[in-house]
């Protein structure tokens, strides 16, 4: 288990495996036809249009953790990372970007992380 309860069918390593996997076809599709890849859509509009995508998942995300279902709540989510990693590809980022950041506040007090990066 890696957040949460366990569901039944997920291994602690299948997540960091989906994530290298859909980093992987987000990639691919970068300059593919719009009309044939909703991921080459996205990177068409370019990174403001996919920054607005991941805002409305984020909202969606919200709803459902408030008022949906827990199948709703797992869709959204799953949207929220499918367009946070198309987002962070139009920025020439990616999802081990976010991981290494995730290694390197490890074991720190999230009290102190946070305030190492505020500036007042």
């Amino acid at each position: 288990m890696i957040f949460g309860r366990a569901r039944a069918k997920a291994a602690p390593m299948t997540e960091l495996t989906t994530l290298e996997r859909l980093a992987a076809t987000i990639e691919s599709r970068k300059g593919g036809n719009p009309n044939e890849s909703y991921v080459a859509k996205l990177f068409d509009r370019g990174p403001d249009y996919a920054a607005r995508k991941m805002g409305e998942e984020a909202i969606e995300t919200v709803v459902a953790a408030l008022a949906g279902s827990d199948e709703e709540l797992v869709g959204e989510a799953a949207d929220v990372i499918f367009h946070l990693a198309v987002l962070l590809s139009a920025r020439d980022l990616s999802i081990h970007d976010v991981m290494a950041e995730l290694d390197r506040r490890e074991g720190v007090s999230g009290i102190v992380e946070k305030a190492s990066r505020t500036s007042e």
